[in-house]
């Protein structure tokens, strides 16, 4: 008796905790702008205005705008989750030199986490649905992630290099927002 009745507690919990999540899923683009309006706010948070100096190192890195604008949401989505890989690997190291508030930088750090914790749960759901442009897009976004990369590997992660990395990052993260709005 005591078996079944464990196993049909263990059985609700399951249950339970799949129907959250899947709600959470279907809420996923509201938590995404919410996520994105918070992280904006903490890279503005984390340093002060783009310091003069570094105008003359001011650097293109061409973000790969196509990655967004698949036909297909999963397609667009798989995309969004390995940009927000990209970033948080980008600001998990070398930030001695960027002076930053570290509490926003925390922040920022955790909240990017969360997002792709969230976004896995709800992306390996739907992992059948993998298109043929998806190896494509990725590897367009490890270019461009690679070259912010190598930008601060170059300029050996001194102020200006995270300073215009910073900015480079908001303007991922809007062109992110604005599709997301349309999703």
């Amino acid at each position: 008796i005591m078996n079944a009745f464990g196993l049909i507690q263990i059985g609700l919990i399951l249950l339970c905790t799949t129907t959250i999540s899947s709600l959470q899923c279907n809420h996923l683009p509201l938590q995404q702008r919410k996520v994105i309006e918070k992280s904006l706010q903490l890279l503005d948070k984390m340093g002060k205005k783009f310091p003069q100096q570094c105008l003359k190192e001011k650097m293109s890195f061409r973000f790969p705008e196509q990655v967004l604008k698949p036909r297909q949401k999963e397609t667009v989505k798989v995309a969004i989750e390995e940009i927000f890989h990209h970033i948080f690997y980008i600001f998990s190291k070398n930030l001695t030199l960027a002076s930053w508030d570290g509490t926003a930088l925390e922040q920022f750090q955790n909240g990017l986490y969360q997002q792709i914790e969230q976004r896995e749960a709800c992306v390996i759901k739907k992992q059948t649905h993998y298109f043929r442009n998806k190896d494509v897009n990725r590897l367009k976004l490890k270019k461009y992630f690679q070259k912010i990369d190598c930008f601060l590997k170059d300029k050996q992660h001194n102020l200006c290099s995270w300073e215009i990395s910073r900015a480079e990052t908001r303007r991922c993260l809007q062109l992110i927002d604005k599709v997301i709005r349309k999703l």
